[in-house]
């Protein structure tokens, strides 16, 4: 830790105060500082001479306590100037959402011993909560071979597409970061609570929200922007049109950093939020880790090879030769002459392509004629 004791100390009192991501705190703390504004807001008197409701919640809290109670609980609070603070993240500084949230965190609570300034390697995989099997499939595939090049899954412990980004980094053995709309004391999903619990003790459980505070929908949305700005690019897997997990996208791309989207079948309700992002040209269609990696790694250092299919002999010949091969029968051998006509091409020309053609092993001549070998055939 490096910030000061008493920037933390404003910044726990302030955490208490407003909603996670609120506009006006969070202009209010950029302009004047974490310390001066809770001073304000502590003296802060009505037309009247009474302290106002802001004061007297402030007033009310103990931010010591609650930094000794985190302490106990295993949690710590990272702000702005700590050494753990994650630099990726300060890229949501000049950034406005919607509905009056984004911009930085007032700081990060956090659950468990991997450190969110060796994050800066990270990928966000994120989707629908309805999803089906194709989609956990997919989403644990490319989350486990990601992992495994040392790159950090975030996501938000979520049913279906979260759940299944956690377990596949998991499976590889990889590192992965659960970011949650509700205190890191709390598990939820309750489900997920096994889930969590070991994340919390082997990767990192992660809020801006305060210890205690129960989910909200305007929570979750908030907390959709730490997991894109946490991350160097967001893949969307299985998002339906009017899916959270387009909202994480959106901060991805306001962000400027890679957004893409795995394709599902063109019937699937589940894809349609994935579907527009790509039709829209807002998301790259990925379909495996190894294209991820090429654009959320250094430029270089994972090339995506196209695939192709396997070369055969006839893929080597001349245009000529081929021509000639094509008119050779399957069975029945044929004369040179018939085969010449049949191609389009001179006598003398056609009984050397069957020559090369020969040697390649795709013809044989017998007493008859002409006829495709059975490598040929097959």
């Amino acid at each position: 830790m490096s910030a000061t004791h008493e920037e933390r100390l404003a910044r726990t009192a302030l955490c208490q105060l407003a909603e996670p991501g609120e506009a006006r705190i969070r202009d209010l703390v950029a302009d004047l500082g974490a310390v001066t504004l809770h001073e304000l807001l502590l003296q802060d008197r009505d037309p009247h001479g009474v302290l106002t409701d802001v004061a007297l919640r402030l007033a009310d809290n103990d931010p010591e306590r609650e930094l000794d109670r985190a302490a106990r609980l295993g949690i710590r609070f990272i702000i702005p100037g700590d050494d753990e603070w994650p630099s990726q993240i300060d890229g949501l500084e000049p950034v406005r959402g919607v509905r009056d949230r984004g911009g930085l965190p007032l700081g990060l609570w956090v659950k468990g011993p991997l450190r969110l300034n060796e994050l800066q390697d990270s990928l966000a995989v994120v989707g629908s909560r309805s999803c089906t099997t194709y989609g956990i499939d997919v989403a644990g595939q490319i989350s486990a071979e990601v992992a495994k090049t040392g790159t950090c899954v975030i996501s938000g412990a979520a049913f279906g597409i979260d759940q299944a980004a956690h377990r596949g980094a998991l499976s590889a053995s990889g590192k992965t970061v659960a970011v949650l709309a509700c205190g890191v004391d709390r598990c939820y999903p309750e489900a997920h609570a096994n889930l969590l619990n070991y994340l919390a003790e082997h990767g990192a459980v992660v809020s801006e929200v305060p210890m205690g505070w129960s989910p909200m929908r305007s929570r979750f949305l908030a907390r959709n922007r730490l997991i894109a700005g946490l991350a160097r690019g967001t893949v969307v897997v299985e998002a339906a049109a009017r899916s959270g997990a387009l909202s994480t996208a959106n901060w991805t791309t306001q962000l400027n950093r890679p957004l893409m989207a795995v394709p599902g079948p063109v019937t699937s309700e589940p894809s349609e939020g994935a579907h527009q992002l790509i039709r829209n040209g807002e998301a790259t269609l990925v379909t495996r880790s190894a294209e991820v990696l090429e654009l959320i790694k250094p430029s270089g250092e994972y090339l995506f090879e196209m695939p192709r299919g396997r070369e055969r002999r006839r893929d080597r010949l001349s245009s000529r030769d081929a021509q000639v091969l094509e008119a050779v029968p399957v069975a029945n051998p044929v004369a040179v002459d018939s085969i010449s006509r049949t191609a389009g091409v001179g006598l003398v020309e056609a009984g050397r392509a069957l020559q090369k053609l020969s040697a390649e092993g795709l013809v044989e001549q017998s007493k008859h004629g002409w006829r495709l070998t059975r490598e040929a055939r097959t």
